[in-house]
């Protein structure tokens, strides 16, 4: 099975296209690096630099005979969607229409899209499940929830299958410390490198954490199964800052106190996702404890200090 993982040297997409590999598929990555970096970028996978967004894109799907689709690529930044929201929109809106246009066009028979948290919005209950109101506070929200209405459109029109994954917070080797990076690479860069870390509001805010392998673990399982589905990627565990940041500096036998900040206006305060659909659809669940991914996730910060 010929699989193309679009963003496949970024964070995410580099723990699923190592995934495919050890499970003996032959992988094909588009990243025009961006975000994404060569060196996070498996061996086996044959690589093309190119935009998402790109005419070429037809040319790899003709050469490549490709059989599913695993979208990662996008414009990941919030900050960036609410400065530069016709970027935003190019990238997430119009990079994965012609991603489909592609997949239509050379009979891919399934797409598997990342979607994020950020559709719902300010949660109304929680743990949110998949039928909560979508409400984005942003214009990423707006562009990472657009193009699961066109998936379904295609799969009605074209019988172009997918499955959704909306992913709560994810964590792990590989990701990026700078920028948006999340909230637990750039705690561990900071104390590794004996700075403060900032906490912004009281520390109290919930997140649900989860730890990239099992992010990978769920994109190969929706290969062959949720057929149709959108599917909440999570731990249904809430855990906060100060919770985060106490078991980090246990681990680094660190007595560093963070320097607490106001709150950012659009924060949320509590965020948790319901994942009991995609337990029972995939026949997937989280397979690392809080603890055990920020044990592996220090390891990784440490070997490429």
């Amino acid at each position: 099975m010929n699989v193309l993982v679009t963003g496949g040297a970024g964070f995410i997409g580099s723990h699923i296209v190592d995934k495919l590999i050890n499970e003996g598929l032959d992988v094909v990555v588009v990243d025009n690096l961006s975000t994404g970096k060569l060196e996070n970028l498996n061996d086996k996978a044959k690589f093309y630099n190119l935009d998402i967004t790109s005419e070429q894109l037809s040319n790899i799907f003709e050469k490549e005979k490709i059989d599913v689709v695993i979208h990662q690529a996008a414009q990941t930044d919030v900050q960036k969607s609410l400065q530069d929201p016709v970027y935003d929109s190019k990238v997430n809106i119009n990079g994965t229409v012609n991603l489909l246009e592609c997949c239509r066009k050379y009979n891919v028979r399934k797409v598997i899209y990342a979607s994020s948290a950020a559709v719902y919005g300010k949660p109304n209950y929680l743990p949110i499940d998949e039928k909560h109101p979508i409400q984005p506070m942003s214009f990423y929200g707006i562009s990472k929830f657009t193009p699961e209405s066109y998936l379904k459109i295609y799969k009605e029109l074209y019988g172009l299958d997918y499955t959704i994954l909306r992913y709560s917070n994810i964590y792990g080797p590989r990701q990026d410390s700078k920028g948006e990076g999340g909230v637990i690479a750039i705690f561990i860069d900071k104390l590794l490198n004996e700075q403060i870390p900032i906490i912004f509001g009281d520390g109290e805010q919930t997140r649900d954490f989860l730890y990239v392998e099992d992010v990978a673990e769920a994109n190969f399982q929706a290969i062959f199964k949720g057929d149709g589905e959108v599917l909440n990627i999570s731990t249904n565990t809430r855990i906060s800052i100060n919770q985060l940041y106490t078991e980090l500096t246990k681990i680094l036998q660190l007595d560093f106190k963070p320097v607490y900040r106001e709150a950012r206006p659009g924060d949320i305060l509590h965020s948790s996702l319901n994942n009991k659909k995609a337990i029972q659809t995939l026949n997937w669940q989280p397979k690392y404890t809080f603890s055990e991914g920020l044990l592996k996730t220090v390891s990784y910060y440490k070997s490429i200090m």
